[in-house]
């Protein structure tokens, strides 16, 4: 016996297409696995972001000094810190590293530093320069105190804040048990990329010594 809405045709009896299920499914009522619409297979479970994987990619590493109301942290590998010339912008707060051929024609210009790799407990990378001693062994207090303040960054958090009154930074050490600091998957090699793509001084025709030579 025909259903009195289908005459076995598709149709129904104004004419009109019969209505087909949007939705595939098998004799049971249930929908067919391969249905790419199948709603078991798009329904959001509670632990979803287990299986989401995300890597944070780091292209910006700044070089400065610690801010004096950031915790910080040294990395206490020899691999992680490296001894260089760098040249200093201090009006424009920039450093640039130099090539190694140009440093006889810059001497008056840069400075034998050592750059350490540091992290704040919010998780920003950067390098912070700290000026090597003259050739007598004479360091000022500002440079010696940040490099004694390196040294205990290496063994836990801590803060520096400038006293201009002492001539020297004052160094803070955290009271609360932090957990360490979450090191990225970067070599120092990469590091050192990231950080100076945009301030490398490969020539004398580079845009800052003719700046400083008076010629732009």
């Amino acid at each position: 016996m025909k259903n009195s809405k289908d005459d076995g045709s598709g149709k129904n009896p104004d004419g009109q297409e019969a209505e087909k299920d949007v939705l595939a499914k098998n004799p049971d009522g249930q929908e067919a696995e391969d249905d790419i619409f199948n709603l078991n297979r798009l329904r959001l479970t509670q632990n979803f972001a287990d299986g989401i994987s995300v890597k944070k990619v780091i292209t910006t590493v700044p070089v400065r000094k610690p801010d004096h109301q950031d915790w910080n942290w040294v990395r206490k590998e020899e691999e992680y810190r490296f001894q260089t010339c760098v040249l200093n912008l201090k009006k424009d707060r920039e450093v640039f590293l130099v090539d190694r051929e140009l440093w006889p024609e810059l001497s008056r210009e840069i400075v034998p530093t050592t750059l350490f790799t540091c992290i704040t407990r919010e998780g920003v990378l950067f390098l912070w320069p700290i000026r090597l001693p003259s050739r007598d062994g004479r360091h000022d207090h500002w440079n010696r105190s940040a490099l004694e303040a390196a040294g205990m960054a290496e063994e836990g958090w801590i803060r520096i804040v400038s006293n201009t009154s002492l001539g020297a930074y004052e160094v803070f050490k955290a009271n609360g048990e932090f957990p360490r600091p979450e090191w990225p998957e970067l070599s120092f090699g990469e590091i050192i990329k990231i950080a100076f793509k945009d301030n490398f001084i490969r020539d004398l025709d580079h845009i800052v010594i003719r700046r400083l030579r008076g010629q732009v």
